[in-house]
């Protein structure tokens, strides 16, 4: 097996090393400082299982978790972590896998042996119980075996069709394999509904324009996009605009 370990701590790193060589059977154990190098050694090497620190700056655990599930054929993931009650609690009631620091060998390969993949809608939850932050600060998406990291506060709108998502941003356009129903309650706070197929973001919107025949229209500011609102959401959005929620 293929192991990355994820760790901003280089003490956490070494010391899980050293346990994982003791144990053996591994062909390769690689290292990752923060979420963004293990997003790029996950695209790229494909681990079968990654160490995961659950509170590192920039990136949290959960968050790379997330958008590593994104792969084609994402790798097991087992969570270390401080003692924390509530995250304890967290990963115990939703059965995911995890270990207290400092980690101790029989415990490692206990856990080894029954990794598994984590489905995003549990890592919501667990982040909930755990009383993390679950709103993402970056939208991943997959641009062949790659991961591109997409800054929330560069998205001017998500548009569904059919099975994908397209984001329109500042770098131009891409594909996402999520809901936008997901999206819309993810990031409520910033971006509003317009149409069941369209969801923009509310500080990029620089006009709403009415039509002879009644209808509306959003103007986006920067990239200039026009887009349709619906007659469903357009006392939402004239709301949202108004400041009146």
């Amino acid at each position: 097996m293929n192991l990355l370990i994820v760790d901003d701590e280089a003490p956490a790193r070494d010391r899980l090393r050293r346990l994982l060589e003791e144990i053996g059977d591994y062909q390769s154990i690689a290292e990752a400082g923060n979420g963004e190098e293990a997003l790029a050694y996950c695209s790229e090497k494909q681990p079968d299982i990654v160490l995961l620190d659950v509170r590192m700056p920039g990136l949290s655990g959960i968050e790379v978790a997330r958008h590593i599930d994104t792969l084609q054929d994402p790798p097991a993931v087992i969570f270390t972590t401080a003692y924390d009650q509530y995250a304890v609690e967290a990963f115990e009631t939703e059965a995911v896998g995890y270990l207290l620091k400092p980690v101790r060998k029989e415990k490692l390969a206990h856990a080894l042996r029954h990794a598994a993949r984590i489905s995003p809608s549990r890592l919501v939850k667990v982040a909930q119980s755990a009383r993390l932050d679950h709103r993402r600060e970056q939208i991943c998406a997959r641009l062949g075996d790659q991961l591109k990291l997409i800054p929330l506060t560069d998205i001017f709108f998500f548009t569904a069709d059919q099975k994908y998502v397209t984001v329109r941003h500042k770098g131009g356009e891409s594909l996402i394999d999520e809901s936008l129903k997901a999206l819309a309650e993810e990031f409520a706070a910033d971006f509003v509904r317009i149409h069941r197929n369209a969801l923009v973001a509310e500080k990029y919107i620089s006009a709403v324009e009415r039509t002879d025949e009644g209808k509306y229209h959003v103007r986006m500011r920067e990239c200039g996009d026009v887009l349709e609102v619906s007659r469903r959401h357009a006392s939402e959005l004239l709301r949202r605009i108004r400041g009146e929620v």
